[in-house]
C-alpha cells in the first residue's frame, strides 16, 4: 500500500552528464610489498585528474575489489565531490572487465581511460582533444609520446604513408630525456633503453597546425564513445594482460592511434616519483638494498618468490 505521492515526480529536471567521462580502474589488496606505495600512488593519480581536467568532466572510479583502506579512501574522496562515478566490486573482475563496465556506463561523448598509477599534468585534456578534433577518423589518443609496436597501428601508418612528407615523417623526433622518463618508470634498465632508443624510429604527423606521434598506449588513452560501442564487450579471462585485444580492435576499424608530441601524462608504477615523495629521498641502506636487489640473478629469484607467494594467498581474489 502506498500512502501519497512520491516527492521526486514534482522535480523539474536532473543533473547532466558532462561531455567528457574520465574512468579509472583501480586494484590495490593490501599495503605492503610491491602494493607499499600504491595508495599514494592512487591519490597521486586521482588529484591531478582533479587539479587539471576542469569543470566539463566527470571522474568514475572502478575498484577491483581493493583492501579495506583504500576503499575508505575512495568513498571519502566520493563524498568530497571529487569522484561522481564510484563502483566497489565485490571481486576482481580484472582491467578489460572493468573497461566492459565503465565504457557501458560512461555518460560523456567523449570517454577516457587511466590506470590508477598515471599522473596527468596541465594541458593534458585540451591537447588530446586538438589531436581528436583535427585528425580524421581518430580511434584512441594517448597524451605522451612513446613508440609502440607498428603492427597494432597498420591503418595509422597506411594513412600516413599516403600523406605527403610535410605530413608523414619518419625517423628519430622523440627527445631522449621523454624516452627515458617512461622506460625508466616501467622499470627498463638505461643500457636496454638507449639501445631501443638507437635502433627504433617514430612517425611523426604535422595535420592542420598540430603534431602527433604514430601509436597509442592501454595505460591512458581517449576515446569516442561511439567508438567503444563499436569495440565493447570485450572478452575478460585474467586480472591483467590481453588488453592489447583493445588496440587491435582499434586497428581493425581502419581508426587511427595517435600519440602527442609532449608528455602530459607520467605512468609513475608503483613507487611515487621522488619530485612527488614528500619524505624526500630513501636513506643510503634503503638505496643499498635496492642495488643489492637488482643484481642480475637476485632480481629474478626474489621476483619469482614474490609471485608465488602473491599467487598462493591472492589467487582466488585475483
Amino acid at each position: 500500500m502506498r500512502v501519497g505521492q512520491n516527492p521526486a515526480k514534482f522535480v523539474n529536471k536532473v543533473a547532466q552528464p558532462a561531455d567528457v567521462t574520465i574512468t579509472v580502474v583501480n586494484f590495490i589488496p593490501f599495503l605492503s610489498g610491491f602494493y607499499e606505495q600504491s595508495l599514494e600512488v592512487l591519490k597521486g593519480c586521482l588529484n591531478s585528474i582533479h587539479e587539471t581536467a576542469g569543470p566539463g568532466c566527470d571522474l568514475m572510479v572502478f575498484d577491483n575489489h581493493s583492501g579495506d583502506v583504500v576503499r575508505e579512501y575512495l568513498v571519502n574522496t566520493f563524498e568530497q565531490g571529487i569522484i561522481q562515478y564510484l563502483v566497489l566490486s565485490d571481486e576482481n573482475i580484472g582491467k578489460i572487465g572493468a573497461w566492459n563496465a565503465m565504457f557501458g556506463a560512461a555518460q560523456g561523448k567523449i570517454v577516457v581511460f587511466s590506470d590508477s598509477d598515471i599522473y596527468f599534468r596541465p594541458g593534458w585534456l585540451a591537447e588530446s582533444m586538438n589531436l581528436m578534433n583535427s585528425f580524421p577518423n581518430v580511434g584512441m589518443v594517448t597524451a605522451r609520446p612513446l613508440r609502440t609496436p607498428d603492427q597494432f597501428s597498420k591503418a595509422t601508418l597506411l594513412w600516413g604513408r599516403q600523406q605527403s612528407q610535410e605530413v608523414f615523417q619518419e625517423g628519430t623526433f622523440l627527445e631522449w630525456d621523454t624516452y627515458l622518463e617512461h622506460t625508466d618508470s616501467i622499470g627498463m634498465t638505461r643500457e636496454e633503453a638507449r639501445k631501443q632508443y638507437t635502433s627504433g624510429r617514430d612517425y611523426l604527423f604535422t595535420y592542420e597546425g598540430h603534431r602527433a606521434y604514430a601509436g597509442a598506449a592501454h595505460f591512458q588513452f581517449m576515446a569516442r564513445k561511439e567508438v567503444l560501442g563499436k569495440i565493447m564487450p570485450l572478452p575478460s579471462e585474467k586480472p591483467m594482460r590481453g588488453e592489447r585485444i583493445f588496440d587491435v580492435a582499434v586497428d581493425s576499424l581502419g581508426l587511427l592511434r595517435l600519440c602527442t608530441d609532449r608528455p602530459y601524462v607520467l605512468h609513475m608504477g608503483n613507487r611515487l616519483p621522488p619530485e612527488f615523495n614528500p619524505a624526500g629521498p630513501a636513506h643510503k641502506s634503503r638505496n643499498l638494498w635496492n642495488r643489492f636487489a637488482h643484481l642480475p640473478g637476485i632480481r629474478h629469484v626474489l621476483l619469482w618468490i614474490y609471485n608465488r607467494i602473491f599467487q598462493i594467498y591472492f589467487q582466488e581474489v585475483v
